[in-house]
């Protein structure tokens, strides 16, 4: 059978103000019916502008040589009435960022809907309700409702799988995956990929996977190649590569793959004492209710915990648990219906104005979305400068930019894409620009929403070092949202586990991974994929036959 993605020596060269870059050097690929190619490499490797060229969505100021035909359409040579033809039907994408891929302006099921009749000739009240059935398929709760709800309205994880939700919409014959799950927690991520197995074994539908994570890789692909500089330096067979790899550098990649610890002899978290004195931020009883009368959704229910100074609270649990919330409680984004909110020992719900100023003076962010809260229109360097205008407006010119020089080389940036702007950089770039803006102010308290999640595990560990080195150093607490158990178990020294909008436990993170106490925490730990594809089979085949999300 014909292959459904065939790329003969693909190159892709981008036009800057500082010159030509080349980002992807004599790429050949295929990818047969009913098979997934996982396209593995670091952030930057050329990988994601590989899969945006199989599409032909690649952006004004890039040019394309080679061959790249889907489903026997030359996509190089192709007019923009051909591609919208293609696109969405004979082949569909995942984009790494929700936020982006969504109209924020319209409601869910509309969007999906039209998707649907863009390519078939349904009626409108056909389309819609085709567009409830697959938010269920995807695992969004409540279909019906949600259907009617904003983007803003969901949490990352459930706007990443509307994404998936218009991407299979029509049973497509390519699907280009950007990392379909970085903002899926591991029980969902289980789920989806078991949604995107069964669409290529029922339909034949072929899958060109780009992702950093490894054990996804183990679980979901039939082959991998790994990018470097641009370049492919080895491919194979999913077990030859993860198992036995050739490339130097692929050994390295996997050697930096962070792996849950299922008993006490290996892996530890950075720290495990509770450290002593007041709370930097505290939640006490908090509850938050989104909406009013029957449609109301409650995210925060009686939600206490506490983060000290020089401490890591790693805050974990399901897409939609309230862990965001709770996280924008803590910064005052979001005002609690009942409870108590301290910052720095003040009531951070009756500070006003220059007082509120000065509290929040105190806090760097770090959001999940890093094209969402990284301002097109700015270079790099006046978005890392940002808060240094606001909160140090006697510091000259000069010494703001020496400042943002200082935080790049943290982050392990080079100062040359300083004059970038952030949507010349790749989505591991840009989260290191957004974490060396949180860093900029030298902030007492770092509330980190997702920090690494679109990070290869390489830049992942250096980035993570980077953030313990500077909190031994200055002491200062962090707040850190993630759905990575492993990476939590590494980094934090406390845990809290929530689940619909409640808090399920906590404790010290290694008591409580390795000993949880209740059955939600179990089925999350046994839900991570692990980079080895013969024990992860093993796991997968012993869940579906379980019936059960549990796993090993």
């Amino acid at each position: 059978m014909n292959n459904i993605l065939e790329m003969e020596n693909l190159g892709v060269t981008f036009s800057t103000e500082s010159g030509d870059v080349p980002a992807v050097r004599g790429v050949s690929l295929r990818v047969a019916p009913g098979e997934t190619l996982a396209l593995v490499g670091e952030s930057g490797s050329g990988k994601s502008t590989v899969a945006l060229a199989a599409l032909g969505l690649l952006p004004g100021n890039a040019r394309a040589s080679g061959g790249v035909s889907v489903g026997g359409t030359d996509v190089v040579g192709a007019g923009e009435t051909e591609l919208a033809r293609l696109r969405g039907r004979t082949a569909s994408m995942v984009f790494q960022e929700p936020a982006t891929a969504l109209d924020p302006l319209t409601r869910i099921g509309r969007q999906i809907a039209e998707v649907v009749r863009n390519h078939r000739d349904v009626s409108r009240r056909e389309a819609a309700a085709e567009a409830v059935q697959l938010l269920r398929r995807v695992g969004i709760p409540d279909p019906e409702r949600r259907a009617s709800s904003f983007p803003f309205q969901l949490s990352g994880g459930q706007r990443q799988r509307v994404v998936i939700a218009m991407a299979i919409a029509n049973s497509p014959g390519l699907l280009v995956a950007d990392e379909p799950t970085t903002a899926l927690d591991v029980t969902v991520q289980a789920e989806i990929l078991d949604l995107l197995r069964a669409l290529a074994v029922d339909s034949g539908t072929g899958v060109l996977l780009v992702t950093h994570n490894m054990g996804v890789v183990a679980d979901f692909a039939d082959r991998v190649a790994v990018m470097l500089e641009g370049e492919i330096v080895e491919t194979g067979a999913v077990e030859d590569v993860l198992l036995r790899p050739a490339h130097a550098y692929t050994r390295r990649l996997l050697e930096a793959v962070p792996r849950l610890a299922v008993t006490g002899t290996t892996g530890s978290p950075v720290r495990e004492e509770t450290p002593e004195g007041a709370p930097v931020v505290e939640l006490r009883g908090v509850s938050v209710r989104f909406g009013r009368g029957p449609r109301a959704v409650r995210a925060l229910d009686d939600v206490s915990l506490t983060v000290r100074a020089g401490e890591t609270v790693g805050l974990v649990g399901e897409s939609g648990s309230g862990k965001s919330t709770a996280a924008r409680v803590a910064l005052g984004l979001v005002a609690p219906e009942s409870g108590g909110v301290s910052l720095f020992g003040a009531d951070l719900r009756k500070a006003r104005g220059r007082a509120r100023r000065a509290l929040l003076a105190g806090v760097g962010v770090v959001l999940q979305d890093p094209v969402a809260s990284l301002d097109a229109r700015m270079s790099v360097a006046e978005c890392v400068a940002e808060p240094l205008r606001v909160h140090r407006r006697g510091m000259g010119a000069a010494e703001r930019r020496e400042r943002v020089g200082e935080v790049l080389e943290l982050v392990r940036l080079p100062t040359e894409l300083a004059r970038r702007g952030p949507r010349e950089l790749s989505g591991g770039q840009r989260q290191r620009v957004s974490l060396a803006r949180a860093l900029v102010l030298a902030p007492r308290l770092l509330v980190a929403d997702e920090p690494t999640s679109a990070l290869d595990v390489s830049v992942q560990r250096t980035v993570l070092e980077v953030i313990a080195e500077l909190q031994a150093e200055l002491g200062f607490a962090c707040l850190f949202v993630s759905h990575d158990l492993a990476v939590v178990q590494q980094f934090a020294g406390r845990v809290v586990v929530m689940r619909g909008g409640r808090v399920e436990e906590q404790g010290p993170t290694m008591s409580t991974l390795l000993h949880p106490e209740t059955a939600y925490t179990r089925r999350l730990i046994a839900a991570v994929p692990v980079p080895d594809p013969v024990l992860q089979r093993e796991r997968r085949e012993r869940r579906v036959a379980s019936g059960t999300e549990a796993g090993a």
